[in-house]
């Protein structure tokens, strides 16, 4: 696919963080990345208002584990709270990616250059992305490096298929899918030999709607290179 590119992102630690877990103030990771949180990866290593981000598939390189961590919050009314967060330790993804054009920004129909794009994107990856790369949370800094999806060995390579139950997929965004509104989407991943092949937003039968908005309209020039 000429749309397509695969990295390497890599930290020290990383807090995708279940949404169960915000209630009490601490914070549990998911076992794997999230689709959403690949995407904004994606979008923070080149992203244009013309082009939309789908991950296709991750590879976890190295084995999940998790690392627990004592975090002094601020509380709202004054003072401090003590809360655990539990975070993934030492992680390691492959990921293929491509995109798309925004078929609901008409406005940008001429800024549909297939080839610039690409090129774009592929040079903004090999300078490690526009904007700062993290997994999960700011406080998760990452590094991504160009890489071929099926280089290397995995700690997963012959461990079968493992699911991990219902987990967030992503956002569907007002300016993405034309409707005026927020909603979240929820899936049921299963890993085979360490891959996740993501399937796509609209393919997610369970969606819980967050609230009503409209995106505005952002003037761009088309003609600017970067």
């Amino acid at each position: 696919m000429k749309n397509q590119i695969e990295f390497s992102v890599y930290g020290r630690r990383a807090l995708f963080t279940d949404p169960v877990t915000k209630v009490g103030g601490e914070k549990f990771s998911y076992p794997v990345p999230t689709y959403e949180a690949l995407k904004g990866i994606c979008e923070s290593i080149y992203w244009k208002p013309t082009i939309i981000w789908y991950v296709d598939s991750v590879r976890i390189m190295k084995r999940i584990r998790n690392e627990s961590v004592s975090i002094k919050n601020l509380n709202y009314g004054g003072g401090n709270d003590l809360s655990i967060y539990s975070y993934l330790s030492g992680v390691d993804y492959h990921v293929r990616a491509h995109f798309e054009w925004n078929m609901n920004r008409d406005d940008l129909a001429k800024d549909r250059n297939e080839n610039k794009h690409y090129f774009q994107a592929v040079r903004a990856l090999e300078r490690g992305g526009r904007r700062d790369i993290f997994l999960g949370t700011r406080e998760c800094q990452a590094y991504v490096v160009p890489c071929r999806f099926e280089d290397g060995e995995s700690d997963y390579d012959q461990a079968g298929s493992v699911t991990f139950g219902l987990m967030f997929h992503g956002f569907d965004y007002a300016d993405e899918t034309g409707t005026g509104g927020l909603d979240a989407r929820f899936w049921t991943p299963m890993m085979t030999d360490g891959i996740i092949d993501f399937i796509r937003p609209e393919k997610c039968q369970i969606r819980k709607h967050i609230y009503n908005y409209h995106p505005r309209s952002i003037p761009v020039n088309s003609e600017a290179e970067e």
